[in-house]
């Protein structure tokens, strides 16, 4: 991933010197293994641990005549352990090494998920709470429908995430996993209790079983969950970017002194962190696709999937990270526009209260269909001559002989309407935890 787009902390496990450590993390362990099973000496292993570096430049430079990095790293470490490196990567084969070396990088970009997953978790809620009953349009199709308020759209999202969480621990536990059971899975050099042994050095779990790889749908799951995450980011800002439009403005970013939106019109303020979160969503979401694709290998192993997760691996973590942290810091700073959600509510001339008078005239005795009709013709009306509903209906003598003027009045007003939500507001944030 390039820089702009790179947390430290996340961008630090995917380095090559982050790799060769936990390469060379395994390769004692699995020595430490050997001499607890009695088959290694004591003092090999104290030699090795004494010795046992490496130099990225000098394994990436034996790596142009090996054409194997696995191999390079050991020739490396090699040359500074001296006689007793006959033990490293004894009965090992480079999959070992590499694949539950990955699993332990993958794990640890997890963790750092995980928990920028959980602030914006908590972040979603305080602002969902802050606008709990702050009155907005909801819109269906992008047309106004029904009264809402802006901090249950909030506490959907915050539901969301937790979603989000659940699958993310999930992916991370079945990622979590690794393998020292040879170039087949069956152990001819290795016995499985060295496996278990190494793993649990390692924080991992052994595989069940596995090939000279860790089978691929465990990556996928993970690459998956992570596009899942990013699109809901993407949904999330998309919506901020509708309610920024000019016309809407409902919210907005957070405009620092000094930014500015356009090299050409001065007065641009435009939602620019949202519109790069939606960019990158497509990142994540098409290296899942590279990850699915790595799932149907040949036989016990091919290496077709190596050179992709080079990449999506790498670049899936660093860039979820990114959007995970900068939509949270967004999300804090946003301008939120009560009065502007207000006043949208009258562009559409009440019209939005249509089944709410309908349903006061089928209270009142009338059928569904001769309600509907009556409200319809109202509604039309409105649009045509641009007047609010509430004065159409009370010039209405149809409807006015089943709902009187003063009823109509308290339908209609903004007060009645805010009461009516706050009940039903007030269960859903109980039943979310909120």
């Amino acid at each position: 991933m390039i820089p702009r787009y790179s947390p430290k902390d996340m961008k630090a496990i995917w380095t090559d010197e982050a790799k060769f450590e936990r390469w060379l993390k395994l390769e004692i362990a699995a020595v430490e293994a050997r001499v607890e099973a009695g088959v290694v000496p004591q003092e090999a292993l104290d030699t090795i641990k004494e010795n046992a570096r490496f130099n990225v430049d000098e394994i990436l430079e034996i790596e142009k005549e090996t054409k194997h990095d696995v191999i390079a790293f050991l020739t490396n470490v090699n040359q500074y352990v001296g006689p007793q490196s006959r033990y490293i990567h004894e009965g090992l084969t480079s999959s070992d090494v590499g694949d539950t070396c990955l699993a332990m990088q993958m794990r640890d970009a997890g963790k750092i998920l995980l928990k920028d997953v959980k602030t914006l978790i908590e972040v979603l809620g305080e602002r969902a709470v802050e606008f709990k009953y702050t009155l907005e349009m909801g819109r269906t199709h992008g047309i106004h429908a029904e009264p809402t308020t802006f901090g249950l759209k909030l506490l959907l999202w915050h539901q969301e995430m937790l979603r989000n969480q659940e699958r993310l621990e999930r992916a991370v536990e079945n990622v979590s996993v690794g393998k020292i059971s040879g170039a087949v899975g069956t152990y001819q050099h290795l016995s499985p209790d060295i496996e278990a042994a190494v793993c649990k050095k390692l924080n991992l779990k052994p595989s069940p079983i596995s090939t000279q790889i860790l089978q691929r749908d465990r990556h996928a799951e993970f690459l998956t969950t992570l596009a899942i995450i990013a699109s809901s980011i993407e949904k999330f800002s998309v919506e901020f970017r509708h309610l920024q439009r000019t016309e809407v403005r409902e919210t907005e970013e957070f405009f620092s002194k000094g930014q500015k939106g356009s090299s050409a019109m001065p007065h641009k303020r435009n939602p620019i962190t949202f519109e790069r979160l939606t960019g990158l969503a497509r990142v994540v979401r098409s290296n899942s696709i590279a990850g699915l694709e790595n799932v149907a290998l040949w036989h016990e192993r091919d290496i077709s999937h190596s050179s992709v997760e080079r990449v999506i691996m790498p670049d899936s973590t660093i860039a979820l990270c990114y959007m995970l942290r900068t939509f949270t810091d967004t999300l804090k700073d946003l301008l939120v526009y009560p009065d502007r959600m207000k006043e949208n509510f009258d562009t559409s001339y009440g019209l939005t209260l249509s089944q709410t008078l309908l349903l006061a005239l089928t209270g009142k005795g009338l059928s569904r269909e001769e309600a509907y009709k009556l409200v319809q013709r109202n509604a039309m009306k409105s649009w045509e001559q641009k007047i609010q509903l509430k004065e159409n209906v009370l010039q209405d003598q149809d409807i006015l002989e089943h709902v009187s003027a003063e009823e109509i009045e308290k339908l209609f007003s903004s007060a009645s309407i805010l009461n009516k939500l706050r009940k039903s507001v007030d269960i859903i944030f109980v039943r979310n935890g909120l």
